[in-house]
């Protein structure tokens, strides 16, 4: 029922030049999304970004782009809104594992051949947050819950044009399965201990 920062990575969606003038509320969303990134930066999690038709709408902001660079992060370029169909899905999942190199000779009888390795599982959980809610945001997180992975949804760093639309899509994401949080939720629970060793960074970034 917690987060759990070992199996989280952060996803930031469309948190783009040309868009955000016109976002409700996009300086707060904006800075909370820095939060999420720096805080994943912090803890060591896989942070993400994606944008929408960048020709159109522009990169990120400056400040989004850096800290999705600097948590060592890719950014994937769409025009689907949904980013599952442009492959978000798979820069998720860990990599197909290589065969290791001198395996079993076919020649060994079976119980003296080492067992195949187990698949990693890798990170289920994705901590998402961005823009527009009711469409690339709630597109991408139905396709994430689609593909099984358990979505976590940042409600004060997602936004819309308009605070109706904004709503619509929170009460749809939750209706779907979705867990609704907010920055603070996701900062307290990633760490769940004041004895933390990154509690005080953390707590700087959130107060």
């Amino acid at each position: 029922m917690l987060l759990d920062a070992d199996d989280s990575q952060l996803v930031l969606v469309d948190y783009q030049v040309r868009l955000m003038p016109a976002i409700f509320e996009n300086e707060l969303i904006v800075a909370n999304a820095l939060r999420l990134a720096r805080m994943a930066q912090l803890l060591a999690l896989p942070v993400w970004g994606t944008v929408q038709n960048p020709e159109g709408l522009g990169p990120n902001t400056p400040e989004i782009q850096a800290a999705i660079e600097a948590a060592g992060g890719k950014t994937l370029s769409k025009m689907h809104f949904n980013a599952v169909d442009e492959g978000l899905g798979d820069w998720l999942r860990p990599p197909a594992r290589k065969p290791t190199q001198g395996g079993n000779a076919r020649s060994l009888p079976k119980h003296l051949q080492r067992a195949a390795p187990a698949e990693e599982e890798g990170r289920r959980t994705i901590v998402i947050a961005g823009c527009e809610a009711h469409v690339c945001l709630l597109q991408t997180a139905l396709g994430l819950l689609e593909e099984e992975f358990d979505v976590w949804v940042v409600t004060d760093a997602c936004s819309s044009r308009t605070e109706r639309n904004r709503d619509a899509a929170f009460d749809r994401l939750a209706g779907a399965g979705a867990e609704l949080v907010t920055t603070e939720m996701v900062a307290f629970e990633w760490l769940r201990t004041a004895e933390h060793p990154d509690f005080d960074a953390v707590l700087r970034l959130v107060k």
